[in-house]
């Protein structure tokens, strides 16, 4: 990438450009910085450090080539100044000093795992950690989430997030959990916990919680992990995860227009990446061959339905609603039950699925008002309709998705 004279872009383009750079560097510069230091808060802070030094320099100085590279040497140096400041660090600290001062990187562990995201998932995932926290931490550090976006994901306060983010890191660090290579054991009996932490990562990325609307690098990078989890463990539930993400990234070049979230019925299925289709397609047939269903395998199985239809009105929802009924027997969940009463709505009318709607206890969650207000809406109920929406509104930060239910609720007769 050559350097980005901040002459050739505007203020506005400029910010966005390093926003975008920072987000996607994050969690491999920070994955980078706790193999070297051994400390996730001591990298943490120096990262963090980091890119506030370049959102202060790179206006003026221009984007660096490797912006990547000039991020992770920025928080090495931070983090010997603070080792030197403080002057109290234990013999780990001093040699990890020693590593990260102009010294060539370490040599890998032995182990199947090389990658240094990879292996922080693996340690964020140790079964001392409960397993939403392991999921919370990996979002934090390598997803770069902040603690609202993940609060929100996981429909619990700030403050309880908060919480659970640095008990899970003191926990670390008095358990003495080694960040390495995960060993051939640990591969699978961590393996739920990592699926569970890539899916998440990936669903960030396929519809930001903050923001103008899809965080690519996310999706993508929560593929590329997949994708060498794969290599390592043969498992239906890998492949139904990777299914599931291939068919869902398919239709990101149709997901925004103008700014506005487009939704699966009004997409244009001629933008859609037939490559990633026809790959999802693959791997769903491997696992229906595999006969060990699981909440993944179903996920893209449905998800394949979809791929399937050349027009929104020849989906097969009563395939769709067969296989949320197996998931709701695997994965009992109100989510799972509001997403199989979507379907409902197009199988057996929208007062059938509202019925079912009305019944969950899910008003935190802004899918919920959104789905009760496109179904009072088919049923004529608009002033119903209009307060769900505005309900939805007040739950949601995302400026693609905001704009699409300001839209909506403009549409109702007045």
């Amino acid at each position: 990438m050559p350097d980005v004279d901040p002459a050739a872009l505007d203020p506005a383009h400029l910010d966005r450009a390093i926003s975008e750079i920072v987000r996607a560097e994050h969690g491999r510069v920070v994955a980078t910085l706790i193999r070297r230091l051994g400390d996730i808060d001591l990298a943490e802070d120096a990262v963090s450090e980091a890119l506030v030094t370049a959102l202060e320099k790179w206006p003026t100085t221009g984007i660096p080539p490797n912006p990547g590279a000039w991020l992770t040497t920025t928080a090495g140096n931070k983090a010997i100044d603070r080792i030197r400041r403080e002057g109290k660090r234990n013999a780990k600290h001093t040699e990890a000093l020693m590593l990260i001062d102009d010294s060539p990187a370490p040599d890998p562990d032995e182990g199947p795992v090389a990658d240094d995201r990879l292996r922080l998932v693996y340690t964020c995932c140790h079964p001392a950690l409960a397993l939403e926290n392991r999921v919370a931490l990996t979002l934090r550090l390598l997803g770069g989430l902040t603690v609202a976006e993940i609060a929100r994901a996981f429909l619990v306060p700030e403050t309880t997030m908060a919480q659970r983010i640095t008990r899970s890191k003191a926990k670390i660090k008095a358990a003495h959990i080694p960040y390495r290579i995960p060993r051939e054991q640990d591969l699978v009996a961590r393996l739920g916990g990592v699926l569970a932490v890539l899916y998440l990562i990936f669903n960030e990325g396929y519809l930001a919680t903050e923001g103008p609307g899809l965080r690519a690098d996310l999706s993508t990078e929560a593929i590329r992990l997949t994708r060498q989890v794969a290599t390592l463990v043969a498992d239906p539930e890998v492949d139904g995860l990777l299914a599931l993400m291939l068919l869902t990234e398919a239709r990101h070049a149709a997901r925004i227009r103008d700014g506005v979230l487009v939704t699966l019925d009004l997409q244009d299925r001629g933008l859609w990446d037939a490559g990633l289709i026809v790959e999802g397609h693959q791997l769903v047939r491997r696992c229906l061959a595999a006969n060990r269903p699981g909440p993944f395998q179903l996920q893209a199985a449905i998800n394949a339905v979809h791929t399937d239809a050349l027009d929104a009105s020849m989906t097969d929802w009563s395939q769709i609603v067969q296989l949320y009924d197996q998931l709701l027997a695997l994965q009992p969940s109100p989510v799972v039950a509001l997403n199989r009463a979507v379907a409902v709505a197009e199988l057996d009318g929208p007062d059938v699925a509202l019925a079912i709607v009305e019944r969950l206890e899910l008003d935190k969650y802004h899918p919920w008002h959104v789905t009760r207000a496109e179904l009072l809406r088919r049923l004529d109920r608009d002033a119903e309709a209009r307060s769900a929406y505005d309900a939805a509104l007040a739950l949601i930060d995302n400026e693609a998705e905001q704009a699409h239910l300001r839209r909506r609720r403009a549409s109702l007769p007045a």
